[in-house]
């Protein structure tokens, strides 16, 4: 796969050392030069934009804010923003020609949450919790919370404290969100999961010495897995993974892997998999003799 391709599936954001498990040095300089992708600071990668949303975000005298400022603090989305989303005073005079091409905010930041050129992390997450899909804004909590710019106890009071309006949109990710979710892609697919009752799925955790699968359900014994056959990086890896899942197995998990483009782009299949495999384990639990 080329870099861009690897970024857009990593989140948009990827630091180099990942991005070097997937294609080569040459490559990404190559991409570089290119400007198929950009260089942030400290080491990490992105997909073009957050340099564009800067220059609309000084045009208009606002600062950027939703998506825009989560992609400037290296945060790996679902998505890459659409087009710059930009904050500005709710009194201020924008005339539509100098509005186009970027989606503007008109707000009044408190000084706490203004962070130079962009809303500070706290306020990002919860403006994406305000206007995002409920898949979209928990990867970007997820990754808030991964960088450590956010922590879960500072999301948790803020989102308490929302106007009513969009208090329970906001609260719904803060109690939601993990910092063990290694990628959007697992953030998603856990966001799928989280819909679907009776199922109750928890990230990273470990199952004897087998492995620790993307997604776990202990309770009813289910194990998801955010599966990419490209980023197996090596045959080796692939024939470790096949047989981490058999011991699964064999052991009584129900087992279900799904693609990238299954979590991205069908998750009305995703969904439907998972409430087959949640009424399977519920009908195994009420044999005779079941544990």
């Amino acid at each position: 796969m080329r870099p861009e391709q690897v970024l857009e599936r990593l989140g948009g954001v990827a630091d180099t050392a990942t991005l070097l498990t997937h294609v080569t040095r040459p490559s990404l300089r190559a991409a570089t030069r290119s400007g198929l992708v950009i260089r942030l600071e400290r080491g990490r990668y992105a997909l073009p934009g957050a340099d564009e949303a800067l220059a609309c975000a000084h045009r208009l005298s606002g600062l950027l804010c939703e998506d825009s400022a989560a992609q400037l603090y290296g945060w790996p989305l679902k998505h890459r923003p659409s087009s710059p989303v930009v904050v500005v005073p709710r009194k201020r005079n924008l005339p539509e020609h100098r509005r186009r091409g970027v989606r503007v905010r008109f707000v009044d930041l408190p000084a706490e949450d203004v962070n130079r050129v962009a809303t500070s992390p706290v306020r990002t997450v919860l403006d994406c919790c305000a206007r995002m899909p409920f898949d979209e804004a928990l990867a970007v909590a997820d990754s808030a919370l991964r960088s450590l710019d956010v922590s879960s106890e500072h999301l948790l009071r803020r989102a308490a404290a929302v106007p009513v309006r969009h208090r329970a949109r906001c609260m719904r990710v803060a109690l939601a969100a993990d910092a063990r979710a290694a990628n959007p892609f697992e953030s998603v697919l856990r966001a799928i999961a989280l819909q679907v009752p009776d199922l109750s799925v928890e990230p990273q955790v470990w199952i004897g010495d087998v492995g620790r699968p993307d997604l776990v359900d202990e309770r009813l014994r289910i194990v998801l897995e955010a599966d990419s056959f490209e980023f197996h990086g090596r045959r080796q890896a692939l024939a470790d993974d096949c047989e981490r899942y058999n011991a699964f197995v064999v052991d009584g998990w129900i087992v279900l892997r799904f693609a990238w483009e299954h979590v991205m782009f069908r998750p009305d299949y995703v969904r439907t998999t998972l409430v087959g495999a949640v009424e399977q384990a519920l009908a195994r639990s009420r044999r005779p003799g079941a544990a």
